[in-house]
């Protein structure tokens, strides 16, 4: 969002892991050239902010010792409460008059003090209500929030060249990749460790953005409660790897009814995108994130919401040398990537 348009690696600083993607584009697309993840010690990252720095360094140290990356340049991405995004309606101007009014307009949608935060707006175009006026996505991220992100970056020999949003970062990899022709209006939920966070786009813009503050470790400290499990097995069972001699159905059971939360939280969502655009309906659902992969979350989506309901890959439309990559590997462990891909895609001096 902030940052010659050099490739940059991504990296995405999660609440569990951090993961690392390097990709090389040519005129036929994206060429995979490095994947890789390095869990984080339990309570590194908490609803967003690095509260371990020493471990946050140390693991993106071992990426880029393990994988002999060369690049300095890298691109991160933020989210949480400290992120606001808003769609707002201004009086039709240039962006040049935009960019010296932008800080006024924005004191009138910003809870913030506008000192504390970095500013940043992409203009969608003219208000199809108003001919007057203009539609802008208007982002403001705070400063310590971001500079918190930056500094384990630099501290780790890094150059942070852009700082872009993880919604924004899924966005980019889906226009990147897939046939964004085909559907006018789509939704991506981001199913992380610490949340979920709802994107909806309308022409390859996003114009809708919700956090919902429950994700993948409701589903751990419920089978935790449940079984008396530990955290490592409690993953490895919402996974479906290894049952830790839980009963099956017990499991599901348990696991259902937290996926019967979440499902819940994502349709008000989605019904409230319905009410605010009245004209506009969602076609297709896109699920990224370790919780996208948990069992039944596809179709309880999909029946709840009554729309085409996928997981989001990726790598499914990029060359990926099988010489260099486990195939059936990357297809399994690729929605934990979709921000790292997105942001890989980035270059050194773009904008939001």
């Amino acid at each position: 969002m902030f940052g010659s348009k050099k490739d940059v690696v991504g990296i995405d600083v999660g609440a569990s892991s951090i993961k690392l993607v390097q990709l090389q584009e040519s005129k036929n697309g994206y060429q995979l050239k490095c994947l890789d993840r390095e869990l984080l010690p339990p309570e590194a990252v908490v609803d967003d902010s690095i509260m371990d720095s020493s471990a946050v360094v140390m693991a993106i140290r071992d990426l880029i010792a393990r994988n002999h990356i060369k690049s300095h340049d890298v691109a991160t991405s933020v989210s949480g409460r400290s992120i606001i995004i808003r769609k707002i309606s201004l009086t039709l101007m240039t962006e040049e008059e935009l960019d010296k009014s932008i800080q006024w307009e924005a004191e009138q949608y910003i809870p913030f003090e506008i000192s504390e935060v970095f500013l940043d707006y992409h203009i969608l175009g003219p208000d199809p209500n108003d001919s007057g006026l203009m539609e802008v996505v208007l982002v403001a991220a705070k400063k310590d929030f971001v500079n918190e992100y930056v500094s384990v970056f630099v501290e780790s020999g890094l150059n942070p060249v852009v700082v872009d949003i993880d919604c924004f970062a899924i966005e980019n990899i889906y226009c990147s990749v897939y046939d964004v022709d085909a559907l006018n209006v789509v939704a991506f939920i981001d199913m992380g460790s610490s949340g979920v966070q709802v994107n909806v786009i309308k022409d390859g813009v996003s114009v809708f953005t919700r956090d919902i503050q429950f994700g993948g470790d409701s589903y751990n400290e419920e089978l935790q409660k449940q079984f008396g499990l530990d955290a490592q097995a409690a993953e490895k069972l919402k996974l479906g790897i290894d049952n830790g001699g839980v009963d099956t159905e017990q499991s599901l059971a348990v696991m259902q009814r937290v996926t019967d939360s979440l499902v819940q939280e994502v349709r008000r969502s989605i019904d409230f995108f319905s009410a605010t655009f009245a004209d506009e309906k969602v076609q297709k659902v896109y699920l990224t994130g370790g919780v996208s992969l948990a069992q039944n979350v596809v179709p309880s989506l999909a029946e709840a919401l009554e729309i085409p309901v996928e997981v989001l890959d990726p790598f499914s439309r990029m060359q990926v040398n099988e010489k260099d990559f486990d195939l059936e590997y990357v297809k399994s462990v690729a929605p934990f990537f979709s921000v790292a891909a997105g942001l890989a895609t980035r270059k050194v001096g773009d904008k939001l």
